[in-house]
């Protein structure tokens, strides 16, 4: 067959279209998408929603069917009824009753706990029958949208059952797993192993929402596309990289998770993390899922931590106060939390690569709850022109460039740059050149779950980290930890952007935090 031509169904070959050519609508093969723990939020706020904008969309096959499974004692038709309900309320794309008619018949329940035998021994003739009456082959993606701690006993139960054994089910089966990926190193690694030796390797999906996110994504296309930034991104020219993910919100019903975690194990490990890695990595020889990953992970590998984690870190915990008029409760009075809790909701880390790009350029990163307001960004902070031929009284307001990726909530890229004030002086200060998503294409972005879910059906593992990424972060938190094992949060008000030390470990180095 030709370089570029691709084979259609019944083996003839289309010769205008192009397997390489990502503007062409992917579709999956006819499969299910088996849900555990389809009763959560995660399931009907994200999943369910994400499946209905994708019909919407054209890019779900005929042959596809939601299989749910939980604890109750439904049929088919009380699962629709709760799915109708998650995706309406929950859909980004016009709601078209045509289209949930079409899903509607291929909406199936099986009920049952996790250590019931039965249960999946139903769930695994369901599968069988749905060959035959859904033209799936055998296709199958498990989606564990349940507690970490039950990943073992459901595995198990793939596992002796054989609905995880690609071969006995005549197709492909993968399972996606949610974060957090353990909570330490050690745990991280016996749930990968356990992962990987129920499914295949190249079978597991490990999903982290940020990395659907357009923006995040966007990273690479700006990066790697244009011959205008990539010259400039190195330690001549780059000060610092701040990367922030403020939430104005407290921890909602997440109290027994939360505590237990705290904001590096619950936001740090990954969605940074990732982030850094991909501002950070160096070019791939090819937009390919092992190429990327192996980028990645060398940057992740030359991550290093303060020598005194005492003035490179802080971490914080807020206090009652004001956030958008509205009065906040500090985290000690949140509904399950003891009262002589520990557990910092904001953290702040000065990070090193220890690589010949990033050679002494500092990234700060800080993540926090309760703080002014919710905002997810990147910002590449320049280094000052080496000579200013300007008095300095006409520069007194240029500050550094900046070049900004917004990835929430409004969506796009900022270069701050300096120009003259119009006038009859030379007064030069910081202006904006502002892109967002919302005004320069006419297509929405989609849900970071509708492309995230897509990928799995497809089988594409670029967005998803592997194994070796989740432990070598895990490299990077866990000292982290340690070292503050027999430390306080510093307090800080609701409304607050975080403690002062997180103010003073920049001054100390003579930079600040940008104002997100």
């Amino acid at each position: 067959m030709s370089p570029g031509l691709s084979k259609e169904e019944g083996g003839a070959v289309n010769p205008l279209r192009d397997p390489q050519d990502r503007r062409l609508p992917r579709i999956p093969e006819p499969c299910a998408l088996v849900i555990f723990g389809v009763t959560g939020d995660l399931a009907q706020k994200k999943l369910i929603p994400a499946v209905y904008d994708l019909a919407n969309r054209g890019l779900l096959p005929p042959g596809f069917v939601v299989l749910g499974f939980a604890r109750r004692d439904w049929g088919d038709g009380d699962f629709e009824s709760l799915a109708y309900q998650a995706a309406r309320r929950g859909a980004r794309t016009p709601w078209r009753e045509e289209v949930w008619s079409r899903l509607a018949g291929n909406i199936k329940f099986v009920g049952g706990s996790f250590d019931d035998d039965d249960a999946f021994d139903s769930l695994a003739e369901t599968l069988d029958e749905l060959r035959t009456t859904h033209g799936i082959a055998g296709n199958a993606a498990f989606y564990f949208s349940i507690p970490p701690a039950a990943f073992p006993v459901v595995l198990k139960q793939l596992a002796r059952t054989g609905m995880a054994d690609n071969a006995k089910s005549g197709g492909w089966r993968r399972v996606v797993v949610e974060k957090p990926f353990g909570s330490d190193l050690r745990s991280a690694k016996e749930l990968n192993d356990l992962v990987d030796d129920v499914f295949t390797r190249d079978d597991v999906f490990r999903i982290d929402h940020y990395l659907g996110k357009e923006t995040v994504q966007n990273i690479m296309a700006l990066r790697f596309a244009n011959n205008l930034f990539e010259p400039l991104w190195n330690s001549k020219y780059v000060d610092s990289v701040q990367i922030t993910m403020a939430e104005d919100v407290g921890i909602g019903s997440r109290a027994g998770f939360y505590d237990a975690a705290g904001a590096a194990r619950d936001v740090l490990q990954n969605h940074l993390l990732q982030l850094l890695a991909l501002v950070a990595m160096e070019e791939p020889t090819s937009f390919d899922a092992t190429e990327i990953r192996a980028e990645k992970l060398k940057v992740l590998r030359a991550i290093t931590i303060p020598k005194d984690v005492g003035t490179g870190t802080v971490r914080g915990q807020y206090l009652p106060g004001w956030v958008a008029g509205q009065r906040a409760v500090g985290y000690l009075d949140e509904k399950n939390i003891p009262a002589d809790s520990t557990t910092e909701t904001y953290v702040a880390v000065r990070l090193g690569i220890q690589n010949r790009r990033w050679a002494e350029v500092p990234f700060y990163i800080r993540a926090g709850k309760r703080l002014p307001r919710r905002v997810t960004e990147v910002a590449i902070m320049f280094k000052r022109a080496p000579h200013l031929p300007f008095g300095a009284t006409d520069v007194e307001m240029l500050g550094n460039n900046q070049l900004v990726v917004r990835v929430q909530p409004d969506e796009g890229v900022v270069l701050k740059f300096g120009a003259k004030v119009p006038g009859t002086t030379m007064e030069v200060r910081d202006i904006a050149m502002d892109f967002q998503y919302g005004e320069a294409f006419t297509e929405s972005s989609p849900e970071a779950y509708e492309r995230l879910v897509l990928d799995v059906l497809i089988g594409d593992r670029t967005l998803f980290p592997d194994a070796a990424e989740v432990e070598q972060s895990w490299q990077v938190i866990d000292p982290l930890e340690t070292a503050w094992r027999e430390t306080k949060p510093e307090p800080y008000r609701a409304g607050e952007w975080g403690p002062r030390a997180a103010d003073e470990m920049l001054a100390r180095e003579g930079r600040a935090w940008r104002r997100a």
